[in-house]
């Protein structure tokens, strides 16, 4: 379980450094072009490692139903809109948020698709977030406004 649970951190060290690169990307280029480059520069990657491994299957993804790849879609459109938000928020609130809308909707979902009543620690978890974003807004606007008047 400890190897699941350190796999899941270094994911979300993975996440956050992408967030900032593409980030930057999106400062210079637009945030549709970093999107767009973060997704071909993976497909390549992902190409490149199942053909190492010998798991390229292309027909079996003929087989799927076509709602499967709107995962695609969200997961272009969750790229292109944290590169754009992710320079004008910073780092901290950008992944906040994020971390914010993902647990909504995930109570929202395992509610509507599993029938799981959301529990006061589930409840409290997206509640706590939340504050944390306000928090960390009220604690950068004394030091924006002291830089300002220097």
């Amino acid at each position: 379980m400890i190897v699941y649970v350190l796999l899941a951190i270094l994911n979300g060290i993975v996440i956050g450094t992408s967030r900032a690169i593409n980030g930057q990307l999106s400062v210079v280029r637009g945030a549709f072009r970093a999107s767009l480059w973060n997704h071909l520069v993976g497909f390549v990657f992902l190409t490149l490692v199942l053909a190492a491994i010998g798991q390229w299957r292309f027909e079996s993804a003929l087989a799927l139903p076509r709602v499967a790849y709107l995962g695609g879609l969200f997961g272009a459109l969750f790229v292109a809109v944290n590169s754009y938000v992710f320079p004008r928020l910073g780092a901290m609130n950008a992944a906040l948020l994020v971390i914010s809308g993902q647990m909504i909707s995930a109570v929202v979902l395992d509610y509507l698709n599993a029938n799981v009543t959301p529990t006061l620690a589930r409840c409290a978890g997206v509640v706590l977030v939340l504050a944390g974003v306000y928090l960390t807004r009220i604690s950068t606007r004394p030091l924006a406004s002291k830089d300002k008047a220097s």
